[in-house]
Order: C-alpha cells, then sequence, then structure tokens
C-alpha cells in the first residue's frame, strides 16, 4: 500500500437518475379510435451505490472522479409498457468506508463487510402512466405523472482501516519493524519521525495455520487528539481496531510516563477508546540483560507487557500468543 496511492478521506458530489414519465397513451388500432388509456409507468431513475470490496484498500479511485452519476429512467409507453429503469452507478469501496453529511458531520453508514451495499443517492420514481388515472367519472383521463428528480448533493467518504490490532506508539518506537518481521508487509523504515506516513497492514501468521491482521498506523505525538502531526488522521484507523498494541521501546526514559501521554491522546479524541483492550510491548529489549528487565517491571503500567526485540527476533511468538489470547479469549 504505497503512500502516494492511499487516500483515506474524499469528498464526492453524486446525482443519481430521474424517473421517467408516465406515457398519457390512449389506446388506439384499426378497429378502436377512442380507446382508453393504456399509458405505462416510467421507469426508476437508477441509484448510486456503495458496495463493500475486500480486495480494495484505498479511497484513490475518488479523488479524480468526484462527480458521479446514474442514469435516467425511461418514459412508459403503450400497451402499458414501463419505462426502462436507470443503470445504477455501484461504486466499490474498501471496507471500513464510513459515509458523512457534510453539512451535519452525521454519519449515515458503515460498510464493513464484503459486498455489503449502501444507497448514497437514491433514483426518483418513475411517474405512472395515465392507466392509473381511469376512473368511473374519467374514462380517459389524457395525463400522467412525470418522474422524480433525482437525488444530488455531496457527501464525505472516510476510511478506517479494519484490523485486529492497532499499533500504537511514538514515532520510531519499532512499529514498521514489527510488522515487517512479523508479517509479509513491507513498509518504510527509517530512523527518523513519521516514516511512516500511511497506514500499513499485515496477516500474521499463527499456530495452525491461524491467523490476525496488525495495523502499523502513522506514530502519535502529544498534541495528535488537536491535529497536532498526522492528528486525526492516525487516530480515526485506531476506532476501529479490536486490540491496540502500545509499543515503548527499552530505552525510554519512563516507559509508564510515555504509555500515559499514549492514552491520554487516545482519550482525548475518543474515550470510548479506552474500552478496548490493551497490551504493552517494550521494543528493543535486546538491550536488556534480565537484571535490568527485573528493574524495570515494578514501574510498568498495570497491563499484559511482553519485553521483545523484533531485529533479534525475540519475544515474537509470546507477544503472538498474549495477541490470540486476547482476540479469542473463548479458545484459552
Amino acid at each position: 500500500m504505497a503512500g502516494s496511492n492511499f487516500v483515506d478521506y474524499v469528498k464526492i458530489h453524486g446525482k443519481s437518475g430521474s424517473g421517467g414519465s408516465g406515457s398519457a397513451h390512449l389506446y388506439r388500432d384499426k378497429l378502436t379510435a377512442k380507446g382508453g388509456p393504456d399509458g405505462g409507468d416510467g421507469g426508476r431513475g437508477g441509484h448510486i451505490i456503495l458496495r463493500g470490496n475486500a480486495h480494495k484498500w484505498t479511497l484513490l479511485h475518488f479523488k479524480y472522479k468526484k462527480h458521479v452519476k446514474a442514469g435516467n429512467g425511461e418514459p412508459g409507453g403503450k400497451q402499458t409498457s414501463s419505462g426502462k429503469s436507470g443503470e445504477d452507478n455501484i461504486l466499490e469501496v474498501p471496507l471500513g468506508t464510513v459515509v458523512r453529511n457534510p453539512d451535519t458531520g452525521e454519519v449515515l453508514s458503515e460498510i464493513t463487510e464484503h459486498n455489503e451495499e449502501f444507497i448514497l443517492f437514491k433514483g426518483g420514481r418513475g411517474g405512472q402512466g395515465n392507466a392509473h388515472f381511469k376512473s368511473a367519472t374519467n374514462q380517459t383521463p389524457r395525463y400522467a405523472q412525470t418522474g422524480e428528480a433525482g437525488e444530488e448533493g455531496w457527501r464525505i467518504l472516510e476510511l478506517k482501516v479494519l484490523a485486529d490490532v492497532g499499533l500504537v506508539g511514538f514515532p520510531n518506537a519499532g512499529k514498521s519493524t514489527l510488522l515487517s518481521v512479523v508479517s509479509d508487509a513491507k513498509p518504510e523504515i527509517a530512523n527518523y519521525p513519521f516514516t511512516t506516513l500511511v497506514p500499513n497492514l499485515g496477516i500474521v501468521s499463527y499456530r495452525d495455520d491461524r491467523s490476525f491482521i496488525m495495523a502499523d498506523i502513522p506514530g502519535i505525538i502529544e498534541g495528535a487528539s488537536k491535529g497536532k502531526g498526522l492528528g486525526f488522521r492516525f487516530l480515526r484507523h485506531i476506532e476501529r481496531n479490536s486490540l491496540l498494541l502500545f509499543m515503548v521501546p527499552a530505552d525510554s526514559d519512563d516507559i509508564a510516563k510515555e504509555y500515559q501521554i499514549l492514552l491520554g491522546e487516545l482519550e482525548a479524541f475518543n474515550p470510548e477508546l479506552l474500552d478496548k483492550d490493551r497490551l504493552l510491548a517494550i521494543t528493543k529489549s535486546d538491550l536488556l540483560d534480565d537484571e535490568l528487565k527485573n528493574e524495570i517491571v515494578p514501574d510498568l503500567p498495570d497491563l499484559p507487557y511482553v519485553f521483545i526485540s523484533s531485529v533479534a527476533q525475540l519475544g515474537l511468538l509470546e507477544l503472538k500468543d498474549l495477541i490470540w489470547s486476547k482476540l479469542n479469549p473463548a479458545h484459552d
């Protein structure tokens, strides 16, 4: 998922199809000069529909096509034949796509399953033909309904990455390195802040052909909940993770304090994030001997922890076991 190709926020304008007009036709043939009404109904206007696609990872395809339309319904015909419905416009989106009203911020839908559909803009109804308006007092109505106009407006599409485990830590906490070691993901890795500018997903293999999805998300900084740094762009993706793995390097001046800062940023953004299960990984632990680890343990925050080193391949199976037990408590 290359940085230049990852787009997680777009604003699009849609216009669904208008319904076709009903027909006001009166039946005529060689033997019938003045027949009754036989006008058919107009076709429905085409919908604009969002459809979840588990194979898509980005909203990039909307970046250069922000105006989308659907087809108009065709008018009704004679012999009560209905007009053809307008062609729907189906827009495929990644799982985790949220639809918002740009004016109110209201969430209109969340696409979380493959092939799940949501009508973004509903096509107008077709007008009824004059056959519907025949009555005892009006045997030959010469009028029919016009079709309804389609819907038109702006919508915000926002992607929140769906993953079992979200990695939470300051820049250079070792998140990208861990993901590259335990999965087949190939995140960019370098020793400077914000190497990770977009989320990276990796499938982590576990015992007996089991697996779970891990997301390396841009590093948090103090003030992220107020929009500093990558701010909201980072925190939005954390909302969808089942489990949060906090990562603090072993050479941190104060592991507990760093953890509390990270936790505070999540709480300021969305207090519900604190309801998620949390684990702590002390990274770069190849720098520590057993004596140093024993000195660190009493000062660690009160949550399950494991010492790991992605580079030295230390503690990784123990970490996977811990993650799996949290994701699947019934299998303990």
